[in-house]
């Protein structure tokens, strides 16, 4: 190899290594000069032997030089190119730091817990507290004791769901209302109470706009000796206004409950129709709030009192129905879908 050849060699490589733009084909250029099948400068070498002796030195030695300039030059470009490589990845991945920051999601209570506790602070400015009691429940705490006997004809309204089991929870039933912690909070205590006993029940019912087979209840009780009827309507109609408003008129009906004697329903007017009819309130233009009563004298002798003493009264209330008519929800199955676009409003 001449020194023109060498040069003219060197030229050549410098040219088409700095035409490489990518790691590919920086990798080809390398294994056409260096390639030990095909390469340049390989075949070179291999071409050496067939030299006259006196040449072969001096031809070994300027293609060696040649071999070592090109791979400080192949090592230089392979650092541009990664160099190269990280600052357009900089650029791809770069976060702009002026853009406003992404707030993290913030949950809220759902409505009916919302409206739980709102009944819960209520009635604490009567002077009521609240107590529990569990959901899967007897037959005597749930139907017996509330004067509700095997044959009675009430239990049909309030056909539930029985557990199968051979056990301690041997004929024992998802509880129907939240009355039956009023008969355990009246046997562990003595007059005068005031309670209020919130929690989930269960009954077979039909699903519609107004009903579900879980909701949530809201018992309040009352004994105290003197206790009559205009106690109960006065207190209600408090209750009514302070969550509904003044506006919101409030209606007593007659009705029946084997636990409360005499017994009346409450209803209010229904907020989406404004009492002019619609399928909420099943076109008559009230919703029903609740059942209530003065307490039974034969629930009272099943926890011990004495009823020619002591007398109390007794109201329940579906809480999501109260959160129905607050938030302006027309249909109780919204509360439960859980549906995202429904929950977010709140």
């Amino acid at each position: 190899m001449t020194h023109a050849t060498h040069d003219a060699l060197l030229t050549e490589a410098q040219l088409s290594l700095s035409a490489t733009r990518s790691v590919a084909e920086l990798e080809s250029w390398h294994v056409q000069y260096f390639g030990r099948e095909q390469g340049v400068l390989t075949g070179l070498l291999r071409a050496i032997p067939s030299l006259p002796p006196k040449e072969r030195g001096t031809v070994g030695k300027a293609i060696n030089q040649a071999k070592q300039t090109l791979e400080l030059l192949y090592q230089k470009r392979a650092q541009q190119l990664q160099h190269e490589a990280i600052a357009a990845q900089l650029v791809r991945e770069r976060t702009d730091v002026t853009l406003p920051a992404r707030r993290p999601f913030k949950g809220s209570i759902h409505p009916v817990m919302a409206t739980r506790d709102e009944l819960v602070e209520l009635f604490a400015y009567y002077g009521f507290t609240v107590a529990e009691g569990p959901e899967v429940e007897d037959d005597w705490h749930n139907f017996t004791a509330l004067n509700t006997a095997a044959d009675h004809p009430a239990r049909d309204a309030q056909d539930t769901f029985y557990l199968q089991s051979d056990g301690p929870l041997a004929k024992c039933l998802l509880r129907t209302q939240t009355s039956s912690v009023q008969i355990r909070a009246m046997m562990a205590q003595t007059p005068p109470l005031r309670l209020i006993m919130p929690g989930r029940v269960y009954r077979r019912d039909d699903v519609t706009r107004r009903h579900y087979p879980i909701f949530h209840q809201l018992e309040a009780l009352m004994v105290e000796p003197g206790t009559h009827f205009g106690h109960l309507k006065g207190l209600l109609t408090s209750l009514c206004r302070s969550l509904f408003g003044e506006a919101r008129p409030v209606r007593f009906r007659p009705s029946f409950f084997p636990f409360t004697e005499p017994s009346c329903e409450v209803d209010v007017g229904c907020p989406f129709c404004a009492g002019q009819g619609c399928g909420t309130c099943s076109h008559s233009g009230w919703i029903e709030l609740g059942g209530a009563g003065m307490v039974h004298p034969n629930v009272l002798q099943a926890v011990g009192y004495d009823p020619s003493v002591i007398t109390g009264l007794a109201f329940g209330m579906g809480i999501d129905r109260v959160a129905m008519i607050r938030y302006g929800v027309n249909d109780i199955r919204h509360l439960w879908e859980n549906d995202d676009r429904f929950l977010r409003q709140f």
